[in-house]
């Protein structure tokens, strides 16, 4: 089965965080599928950690390759209707472009992001909890 993996599901695993043990299980045997711009937000998040002094700049390749090492599908996804969405529940277009994937292909959501899960819901996005 597919499922489509937030950028927060990505760096929980790379950075270690409690979450990890959980996300690997839940994702083990299946098909991970993102918009093709996680690798650019992964970037943004690990570049944000170092400029706010979470994360040391020696550390940065580390969690990128560790991040990067997460077999996953990088999928288009519709643009202006990632916009619509982002507009219409006032979110970031990142999370916009999540969606929209999730509805694109028809799979699963996983995030952590509590916000995102409401819009998934109201959006009848089933959620992998």
């Amino acid at each position: 089965m597919k499922m489509v993996a937030d950028t927060n599901t990505f760096l929980a695993v790379a950075l270690d965080e409690p979450e990890k043990d959980w996300l690997i299980q839940v994702t083990d045997g299946h098909d991970l599928v993102a918009p093709a711009v996680l690798p650019y937000e992964i970037g943004n998040a690990l570049s944000s950690l170092v400029r706010r002094k979470v994360m040391k700049e020696s550390q940065l390749a580390a969690a990128w390759d560790a991040a990067a090492a997460v077999p996953v599908e990088l999928a288009g996804v519709d643009a202006r209707a990632s916009m619509l969405l982002a507009g219409h529940f006032r979110i970031y277009a990142y999370d916009a472009y999540f969606l929209q994937c999730s509805l694109e292909s028809k799979a699963p959501l996983l995030t952590l992001d509590g916000g995102m899960k409401r819009v998934a819901k109201e959006l009848d996005i089933t959620l992998v909890e």
